[in-house]
């Protein structure tokens, strides 16, 4: 991709403000408010520059109907930048069905890495595309909710919003 023509822009939702990162008509990232030290590279980038387009005001939508329970998928061309493990388990993230939980084991298992949740998990930690690639739904051990990058209430609030939707 041309990092000359990566645009970002901010969405307000009930879980806090969101970064959208796109190019060529590609999702590359939905951030976090609270993770500041990613935003502020990437909006000091000079390869990234602050604007919208069609495809940034389609991604503002799908999340906006996601968030009204209008919505419980997304239909949009995703390219997050990653290892090809890392890559292999957002991949099985999008496969989890809206309102289910797994935990890092039952991933490692599907993924033939018995003995991987710890891998797992660091894959995930580093999942660029918040909510579209659904990491919330991943927990720990008995249902434990672990770790998450939005922080463990926004995690807690779409596990209950799926719930309440679903």
């Amino acid at each position: 991709m041309n990092p000359a023509k990566i645009l970002f822009s901010k969405l307000d939702s009930p879980v806090g403000e969101l970064l959208l990162t796109a190019a060529q008509n590609r999702l590359l990232g939905v951030y976090w408010e609270v993770d500041d030290s990613r935003i502020q590279r990437l909006t000091d980038d000079p390869c990234y520059c602050e604007g919208r387009d069609n495809f940034l005001d389609t991604v503002g939508t799908q999340l906006g109907e996601y968030f009204r329970g209008l919505r419980l998928g997304f239909d949009l061309p995703l390219a997050p930048a990653g290892t090809a493990f890392q890559q292999r388990v957002w991949q099985h993230l999008q496969a989890i069905p809206y309102g289910q939980t797994r935990s890092y084991g039952e991933i490692a298992v599907q993924l033939d890495k018995p003995r991987g949740a710890r891998a797992v998990g660091a894959a995930i930690g580093r999942n660029p595309i918040a909510i579209i690639i659904p990491c919330h739904r991943v927990v720990g051990r008995g249902g434990a909710l672990t770790g998450f990058a939005g922080g463990l209430p926004n995690k807690q609030w779409l596990l209950e919003h799926e719930l309440r939707v679903g």
